[in-house]
């Protein structure tokens, strides 16, 4: 993308990440809140009446948050703590789910309130998951689709028979069919009921609740059958199926062989799974570290790092849920509440994995920014630095430091299970629509100041692309 002869109002200079390369001495030019051009120095950088030299740091997309649940626990975090740690962390668009604690987001009205709700508070752009009732099948998904919803979330697993249910599989077909004829996605959390409420009664009778008891109650195979049951019924309805969070290579292998044959199907990491694992986090952090499914053994963590190298893996997310510490202390792993923060460190976490395993940076643009907008329909204004999209980007540069969720103030929860891990990298602005919304260690972003998107968003096209 080369440089035209124009004024525009801000240019910004660096390393620019796309998801295919490295500019090494690159532009990023916007007007209007948009990326007006993108390309390498030596063609020739815009006029601008601003210039702002971030030579030597790297000029990354925004990322967008493929799973974030801002109200899991009631009263605790919401959208104005979630997305105040977005911004801090680079994160310029959240995808929330439904399964908020005393509500399931399963009809258009709710749906419709909770987007009212969020606009509120939000400081980052945010779209919104809609789900279904047990009770009531597909019968809102057509006005959920109607109202802005990204796609519809499901789970193989019922974890609690109001916030987070279970929908068989008759059920998901019909939802599936359904979902097919709107051309969303539909994401299934992926774990196998019968077999692991089985295994969790046996270990519990065999006196087993350490931190082992939560992978042996949840093994590998519980989650990939889940995946194969999710994968054939998209491949039977035509309807996108998506696993929202595989941990293990087996999983990414199985979404593959349904790509290799022709099926629309994709697959989703989470940050926890390319950097913890049960031999050297979950024995030391018990509950802080349990999350469904499991984070597994290192074998598995290095696993999906060549996938995420070979283009295997879509997305990459964090599934943020921020628990209060007294949800997470027992060391009875069955008592403790499942899931873990991550917004703030979902790009510089998974920087310094890279930087660890010699991958490269464009791979982590594809699978944080550019497979997501995609992925969602998002594409016409978010995902990329492409002329025509939001301006949305982060400055990152390499600066080694100890993480700690609570000196950093930009989370709800004071505890991280990354508490006392070298990141490697930090951002040092976010910008969301040609606005800094983070400089200077302080997110400047104001509840409000995000928008709803959807795949219905349309961006006025500038008139120097």
């Amino acid at each position: 993308m080369s440089s035209q002869k124009f004024t525009c109002e801000k240019v910004i200079t660096g390393i620019v990440v796309l998801a295919d390369r490295m500019i090494d001495d690159g532009f990023v030019a916007i007007n209007q809140g948009l990326v007006v051009a993108v390309g390498s120095a030596e063609e020739g950088v815009p006029e601008a009446n601003e210039v702002i030299d971030y030579r030597g740091s790297y000029i990354f997309p925004g990322a967008i948050d493929a799973q974030v649940h801002s109200r899991s626990q009631k009263d605790n975090e919401d959208f104005i703590w979630s997305t105040k740690a977005a911004a801090a962390g680079g994160v310029t668009t959240i995808v929330d789910m439904p399964y908020d604690a005393g509500r399931l987001i399963c009809n258009e009205a709710l749906f419709n309130l909770k987007r009212a709700e969020a606009e509120a508070q939000v400081r980052v752009d945010f779209a919104l998951y809609g789900t279904v009732h047990p009770e009531e099948g597909k019968q809102h998904l057509a006005a959920m689709a109607q109202a802005g919803a990204i796609g519809f979330k499901f789970s193989s697993f019922g974890t609690d028979a109001q916030r987070f249910p279970r929908i068989a599989p008759h059920m998901l077909h019909e939802c599936f069919s359904e979902i097919a004829s709107l051309g969303l996605i539909a994401g299934v959390h992926n774990e196998n009921d019968e077999s692991v409420k089985f295994l969790i009664e046996k270990l519990k009778q065999e006196n087993i609740t350490d931190y082992r008891a939560h992978n042996l109650s949840r093994p590998r195979y519980t989650e990939n059958i889940a995946s194969a049951e999710v994968y054939e019924l998209g491949a039977e309805t035509g309807c996108r199926a998506h696993i929202v969070h595989c941990s293990n290579g087996r999983g990414i292998q199985l979404c593959k062989s349904y790509r290799d044959q022709g099926y629309d199907v994709t697959v989703e990491t989470c940050l926890h799974y390319l950097t913890l694992s049960e031999e050297e986090d979950v024995a030391r952090l018990v509950g802080k570290a349990k999350i469904n499914p499991p984070v597994r053994q290192k074998a598995e963590r290095e696993a999906l790092w060549q996938h995420l190298e070979q283009g295997n893996i879509t997305v990459l997310s964090t599934d943020h849920v921020s628990w209060s510490l007294d949800r997470k202390q027992s060391a009875n792993m069955f008592e403790n509440a499942s899931g873990a923060s991550g917004l703030e460190l979902l790009v510089t976490l998974a920087l310094t994995g890279a930087e660890q395993r010699n991958v490269a940076f464009h791979h982590l643009a594809k699978v944080l920014s550019y497979n997501a907008a995609r992925l969602f329909k998002l594409d016409n204004c978010k995902g990329a630095l492409e002329c025509g999209k939001d301006a949305d980007l982060i400055i990152i540069k390499r600066d080694p430091y100890i993480y700690s969720a609570a000196v950093s103030g930009n989370n709800f929860s004071g505890w991280s299970p990354y508490d006392g891990r070298e990141i490697y990298y930090r951002v040092e602005r976010t910008m969301l629509r040609g606005e800094w919304i983070y400089a200077d260690n302080m997110v400047t972003a104001e509840p409000g100041n995000g928008q709803f998107v959807s795949p219905q968003t349309r961006r006025q096209e500038p008139g120097t692309c």
